[in-house]
């Protein structure tokens, strides 16, 4: 079940449900939206050959400050994160979907599109410029939604490897499991 605006407000007061810092005009029908913070990656191509699942990739972070503004070029694919920190109770889970206004810029909005109950942090997002034109974007603007939805029943809280995240976190996905005999053998 997608919890209503009601239900959202009434778990942040109990305090079962963290969005920090949130601000009521941030509360929509069924979900809240998220902004933009001030810290930015981009896969450092001077040092980068070619990416692989097997092992870490090395980026570039970007820093701005409050109400400054970033220029994602053209077909261009970059990282981010929100500006509030979100943790979920182990009942709850969360997706994030690019608000409307900002999808017809062409600027797709992703975090793989979940986030698993017990999430603590500051959510990343992968942002995609499918435009030919540069798409400026300023920090602390909605950016996204989070819907929330309630479990069928508790489970465990997630413990992963974003787990925690303080801003943007670059990919991880070396670390997976299919990697361990790879990297063993590295």
């Amino acid at each position: 079940m997608v919890l209503s605006s009601r239900t959202i407000l009434d778990k942040a007061a109990r305090k079962e449900l963290t969005i920090h810092p949130l601000d009521p005009e941030q509360i929509q029908p069924a979900s809240v939206d998220l902004r933009l913070g001030n810290h930015f990656m981009t896969v450092d191509e001077q040092k980068t050959d070619k990416i692989s699942v097997r092992k870490k990739a090395s980026y570039r972070d970007i820093y701005i400050g409050e109400n400054e503004s970033i220029v994602i070029p053209p077909h261009s694919f970059m990282l981010a994160s929100t500006k509030e920190w979100v943790k979920l109770p182990a009942n709850l889970t969360a997706f994030v979907e690019g608000r409307s206004s900002i999808g017809r810029l062409g600027l797709f909005i992703q975090n793989a599109g979940w986030v698993d109950p017990g999430f603590e942090g500051r959510i990343t997002l992968e942002l995609f410029n499918s435009n030919c034109s540069p798409i400026e974007l300023i920090e602390g603007w909605r950016i996204c939604q989070l819907v929330l939805a309630e479990m069928d029943q508790p489970t465990h809280p997630y413990k992963g490897k974003y787990s925690g995240q303080q801003g943007t976190a670059a990919s991880a996905v070396y670390e997976d499991k299919e990697n361990y005999f790879f990297n063993s053998k590295s």
